[in-house]
């Protein structure tokens, strides 16, 4: 005769083994998370307005305009005011830094990117002009100002130029430009010896301006 308790229990102790295999196969639930995986943590994407990407932006455009001041595609008078436009972007960041604790808002780094691609848009406006500074490079004369201009455009590319050093140069490099565009427009197209003498001291001083400025920051941008 079968025993009622025996069979019931017996019942009960293969339910129980039966329980974990069934729950291994069952499916998840909608908005029931898995018994057995941990549930992953999402990888937030870089926001486009970051700081890195503020810093990197501002690094292309310095090579950007290091390579117009090279190539002779930005004149003195662009890259100056190219430069001076940098400066007062990275006094205006500065500035948002400090009234934040050494961090940039949302509505910062937004305002600064507006800025950047405004001035970004000007960069390949001026390299794209038919302006050119080579058109002002003759004889001796333009030989030290290629020479000036390409140590200018290195010191910038290496960061050993920030970009109110290189407003300061190349403006000065733009005023001896219209000095001697006048004196040679009054002397049909030449430089007088005399004029010649004026014109190297003043390319002198300028050279050694550019080494001050060159040695002056400790940190250049390798």
């Amino acid at each position: 005769m079968t025993n009622p308790l025996k069979t019931t229990l017996l019942s009960a102790t293969l339910m129980a083994l039966m329980l974990p295999a069934a729950a291994q196969t069952t499916t998840a639930q909608p908005g029931t998370a898995p018994t057995q995986t941990a549930p992953s943590q999402p990888t937030s994407p870089v926001p486009p307005n970051s700081a890195e990407s503020i810093q990197q932006h501002r690094e292309n455009q310095k090579d950007r305009i290091a390579n117009g001041i090279a190539n002779g595609s930005l004149t003195t008078k662009e890259s100056g005011q190219l430069e001076k436009q940098e400066s007062n972007l990275n006094q205006e960041e500065s500035n948002m830094r400090k009234e934040d604790n050494g961090h940039l808002t949302t509505a910062d780094k937004a305002a600064l990117r507006q800025q950047q691609n405004q001035l970004s848009n000007q960069i390949y406006k001026d390299k794209h002009n038919a302006a050119s500074e080579k058109m002002n490079m003759t004889g001796k004369v333009g030989q030290t100002q290629d020479q000036q201009q390409q140590r200018i455009a290195n010191g910038v590319k290496n960061g050993q130029l920030d970009a109110a050093q290189t407003s300061n140069l190349e403006n000065k490099e733009n005023s001896l430009d219209r000095e001697v565009a006048q004196d040679r427009k009054a002397n049909g197209g030449h430089l007088a010896q005399q004029e010649k003498n004026q014109v190297k001291a003043q390319q002198n001083k300028l050279s050694k301006q550019i080494y001050k400025d060159k040695h002056s920051n400790s940190s250049p941008r390798h």
